[in-house]
């Protein structure tokens, strides 16, 4: 929720950024993508030693790391220093999601592990709402700047993952002894890692394809102000949290590609309400709407990466695949940006939706699954 909250801070408060700095919105919208682009970084460093030395150590490194670097954010003195840091930013959001992942989803129960898994990945849904909160009750008195100063909050949480958090037995079980062994683990799934790859790219096309620059079209295509921007970006989100963990239980039942397809292919459909909506009333629903399904099938997301991966990689693997795929899909966001200039905010948003959407569904249904899948035995 956290790195979430930080993150979609850029995302609502991409126009005043620009005005600031005396830049085009695609200049800070490649900010965005800069973010996205390093993650990998922060999943391969976090996620070996996830795997080396444990699951706790690398996470509280991580939310102590990344939430200096947000503070900083906050007196970036030029759209130079500001693209830096979120560069050192994309490093700490990608390391968290691997460990992060790993961790919960070996210590849920099995019976569970669907319904968590959507509760978990909603948590960058709540920091999406956060932001949106935040943004709502602070922009127009305090500007953009004072909003990231909340994102030192993450550094509380290591103190938390301390003394609340206990390691997990099926990495003590499982671990590797050296590093030369953890090496020829990792090589050996290579196959596995591309699948995942491309999984994750076709989702990450998916989710930032429709929320990254979603408040920059309800300003530039809608003439919204920042209020109700922030309220429908909410009730999006408040969607999304819904969707995530009721598609995440839905798969506990079906099974989890199924639930990733269903979903996807019901946003589909969506996309005329949600792009070309006659009303303001209507966009509100289509907003929910969409985001419940594109992040419910988001929502079964780490208990799939976490059964198709075996004991001794799963600190590593899916989250490396994982920030792999959003170094793909990092573009997406300045490819809007321009094609919007060039057309309307409708038209780009609409066009990237159909097309990740269905990439997203055939990534789906190609590869394997293992809903169930006991770990450390």
């Amino acid at each position: 929720m956290l790195d979430a909250f930080d993150f979609f801070l850029v995302v609502f408060c991409l126009t005043a950024i620009a005005k600031e700095f005396n830049r085009p919105d695609a200049d800070v919208a490649l900010s965005i993508t800069v973010t996205l682009a390093f993650r990998p970084v922060g999943a391969f460093i976090f996620g070996l030693l996830a795997d080396r030395y444990g699951r706790r150590l690398p996470l509280m490194l991580d939310l102590v790391f990344y939430s200096i670097v947000e503070v900083l954010t906050a007196f970036a003195p030029n759209y130079a220093t500001f693209m830096v840091l979120r560069a050192l930013f994309g490093i700490g959001m990608g390391g968290e999601w691997g460990v992060g992942a790993s961790l919960a989803m070996e210590k849920v129960p099995v019976r569970l592990r669907g319904v968590l898994s959507g509760l978990l990945q909603q948590g960058y849904a709540a920091g999406n709402l956060l932001a949106a909160i935040s943004y709502f009750a602070l922009f127009e008195r305090w500007g953009w700047r004072p909003l990231f100063l909340l994102g030192g909050l993450p550094a509380l949480l290591a103190v938390f993952v301390r003394f609340g958090v206990k390691e997990s037995e099926v990495w003590e079980r499982t671990r590797h002894k050296t590093w030369a062994h953890l090496g020829r683990g990792i090589a050996s799934n290579w196959k596995l890692f591309i699948y995942l790859m491309l999984l994750m790219t076709a989702m990450n096309l998916s989710s930032h394809g429709t929320q990254d620059m979603f408040p920059t079209f309800l300003q530039r295509q809608w003439h919204l102000g920042a209020s109700e921007r922030a309220l429908i970006s909410g009730v999006s989100m408040i969607g999304a949290i819904i969707g995530g963990v009721l598609t995440g239980l839905y798969s506990d039942r079906i099974g989890r590609r199924r639930a990733m397809i269903t979903a996807l292919g019901f946003a589909i459909l969506l996309i005329p309400l949600w792009a070309y909506s006659p009303s303001v009333a209507l966009l509100y629903v289509g907003a929910f709407l969409m985001q419940f399904m594109v992040q419910g099938a988001w929502g079964v997301i780490p208990a799939h990466l976490a059964e198709l991966s075996p004991d001794p990689v799963r600190g590593f693997l899916p989250g490396f695949a994982y920030q792999c795929g959003v170094l793909l899909s990092s573009s997406v966001v300045w490819i809007q940006a321009v094609y919007a200039q060039r057309s309307s905010y409708a038209g780009a948003m609409a066009f990237t939706a159909v097309t990740v959407f269905t990439a997203a569904i055939i990534a789906a249904a190609v590869g394997g699954e293992r809903r169930g899948a006991t770990f450390g035995g």
